[in-house]
């Protein structure tokens, strides 16, 4: 057989040439369970979960792929520039010849996923208004009933219930019993914290936990719990871990306190202090009412000395006599402007008689007036031959006719 008949049996398609490199990559111990670190850049978190991205350092890159499956256990989300470490496998996408790495796990390289998926968070939340402190409730000073959202077991309850019990021994406790840690743990929270509000059986809501490491303390850093939390029509107070441990829970929560113990001295103040400051404003009301009750007793005398009250109708007869006097004043003048008007009167009396027609008539004058019309006859211009005449006296009228 001639050469080129042998290489002529050997021509690959590109997709068998494709298959054939994968396969390859599938066969080799290396590539099909490797580890490979370097910076993310140009990454894409796809609508469908999964992401795209490429890992490189100084002189190479390579492409990347995360399928939702593995994505949906990462603790935080991958970002651009962040150093990681992934664990996966190389092989060939036939389709475009590509070969890329399949990552089944991505690790920080430095510091670890659950510090920066809590960093993650906390931005995200902060940015959102979460742990703003116009948004946080204020605690009643004395909660009828308390809810505690913690594991049933432990010596965390425990210790909430004598501390409750021995500063108010008839405070009502309603126990919520979740598990605080695992992957159970955050979803148990949230629907307690959701359960208690639709209830509304309490004044006040404790979150408690023990104190332990960042992954025993996680779920109290779940976002589902940090946003319950900031629903919650009722106050909560996060008592998560020891002093040091800080959790969002405490950032997002009405107050946080120290240890689940201090949560419990904080939402209850110790019956004895409430009785002793009973006490105290009892006192000081009774000693205010004592010197309210001696002033007025000096005021009381103060009064009875004065001449008001020794006399009280000494003012009456003293106004009396006032009116007396304006009666007496207001009498002479009327009559004094009685008299001025009198004279008045008298005056123009005489000075409308002096202009009257009768008075002319009584000095022997007469009036004449036409019988026709009445008018008064001032002329003998006015009056012709034959006109019939009034003519008035003194003592009465006559008629005539003038020739």
């Amino acid at each position: 057989m001639s050469d080129s008949n042998m290489q002529m049996r050997n021509v690959l398609t590109v997709s068998e040439l494709n298959k054939y490199i994968k396969n390859l990559f599938s066969r080799d111990l290396v590539l099909s369970g490797l580890w490979v670190k370097g910076e993310i850049s140009n990454f894409k978190n796809h609508y469908s979960g999964h992401m795209y991205f490429t890992v490189k350092d100084e002189s190479s890159l390579i492409k990347c792929v995360m399928f939702k499956a593995n994505a949906a256990g990462l603790k935080f989300l991958p970002e651009d520039g962040m150093k990681v470490i992934i664990r996966g496998y190389l092989s060939v996408f036939e389709r475009d010849g590509q070969y890329q790495i399949y990552a089944e796990e991505i690790q920080p390289d430095g510091l670890g996923s659950l510090h920066i998926a809590f960093e993650q968070l906390k931005r995200k939340l902060q940015s959102e208004g979460l742990f703003d402190v116009s948004a946080k409730k204020k605690l009643p000073y004395l909660p009828e009933s308390i809810g505690v959202i913690t594991s049933s077991k432990g010596s965390v309850i425990r210790d909430i219930i004598n501390i409750l019990s021995r500063r108010f021994y008839n405070v009502k406790i309603k126990v919520y019993p979740v598990q605080v840690q695992g992957e159970q743990a955050a979803g148990q929270i949230s629907a307690a914290l959701r359960r208690l509000n639709a209830l509304d059986m309490v004044d006040v809501i404790i979150i408690a936990r023990g104190g332990g490491s960042l992954e025993e303390l996680w779920a109290f850093n779940e976002e589902i719990v940090a946003r319950s939390i900031y629903e919650s029509r009722i106050p909560v107070i996060s008592a998560v871990g020891h002093e040091t441990d800080f959790t969002i829970s405490d950032l997002v929560a009405d107050m946080r306190a120290p240890t689940p113990a201090a949560a419990a001295e904080l939402v209850m103040p110790e019956k004895t202090v409430i009785t002793d400051r009973i006490n105290n404003l009892n006192k000081r009301l009774g000693n205010a009412l004592n010197r309210k009750i001696a002033m007025d007793r000096l005021a009381v005398k103060r009064l009875m000395s004065s001449t008001a009250f020794k006399q009280p109708y000494n003012k009456v007869y003293q106004e009396r006599l006032s009116i007396d006097m304006l009666s007496k004043y207001m009498k002479k003048a009327l009559e004094a402007e009685m008299k001025s008007n009198k004279n008045r009167l008298s005056i123009l009396v005489a000075r409308l008689d002096s202009l009257s027609p009768l008075s002319a008539l009584a000095r022997g004058y007469g009036l004449v007036k036409s019988k026709k019309d009445e008018a008064l006859i001032k002329s003998v211009k006015n009056i012709q031959q034959g006109d019939k005449l009034e003519i008035s006296l003194q003592d009465g009228r006559f008629d005539c006719t003038a020739d």
